[in-house]
């Protein structure tokens, strides 16, 4: 009859099982942070391609816009508009009058209001789902309900979510915030292309592949190694 299994029979196994999921979640991390460096540099490379061909006075996505003087077309995706509104003024308090029946229980109320108004919730209320074109000198939606742009040189304010999906623009020529939301994989990769379009916007196409070139010999420089052994 063999001996029952000892207690560091028992602690040896488990050291064991601890090893080997500590391995594991190694291996996992090491593998996220690889395409996570993978996207980045896919990233760079797809911006650098779309501004030069910007630089040699190409669009980058075929368009039927009509374009300022020297606009080219860097990015497009589908998205929706959004507008800041409010709900209906609602009351607070009782009525007076008669309740008149309509049909199936419904009841209609005529007769004075009595009590306080109380002002709508300020909201983002969706109007449209199309498309979004990027440009060199502004943001475009184009829906079949709604169209309506963004220039740069109007722009007061751009914030976003966290995420990088939801966009909430605020411009020098018109009271009302509006913006766009896309899906996050679309969203991250229009805040990447936005921001590149303002600073070409403002220093120039030059200087932004300039420091795109920068940016992506640091990345090379920065690529994770893969130290663990399998």
């Amino acid at each position: 009859m063999s001996a029952p299994p000892t207690t560091l029979g028992h602690m040896g196994w488990f050291s064991d099982f601890k090893a080997k999921r500590a391995a594991k979640a190694a291996l996992q991390a090491q593998a996220t942070s690889q395409a996570l460096w993978q996207a980045d540099i896919a990233a760079l490379d797809k911006l650098i391609a779309v501004f030069t061909a910007v630089s040699k006075g190409e669009d980058a996505v075929a368009n039927t816009l009509m374009q300022k003087s020297g606009e080219r077309t860097i990015w497009s995706g589908p998205a929706v508009f959004h507008e800041a509104g409010r709900t209906p003024t609602r009351y607070a308090g009782g009525s007076t009058g008669v309740s008149i029946p309509i049909a199936g229980g419904i009841r209609f109320r005529v007769g004075a209001m009595q009590g306080q108004a109380i002002p709508g919730i300020e909201l983002k209320m969706d109007k449209d789902q199309g498309i979004v074109m990027l440009t060199t000198k502004r943001v475009i939606f184009t829906g079949p309900l709604k169209s309506t742009q963004w220039d740069f040189d109007n722009i007061l304010m751009i914030s976003t979510t966290p995420d990088e999906s939801d966009y909430f623009i605020s411009v020098s020529n018109r009271q009302k915030t509006s913006g766009i939301r896309f899906d996050p994989v679309t969203g991250h990769e229009f805040n990447r292309f936005l921001g590149s379009a303002f600073a070409a916007h403002e220093s120039g196409i030059e200087e932004v592949l300039k420091e795109l070139a920068t940016l992506k010999n640091t990345a090379i420089l920065a690529k994770p190694q893969d130290s663990i052994s399998r």
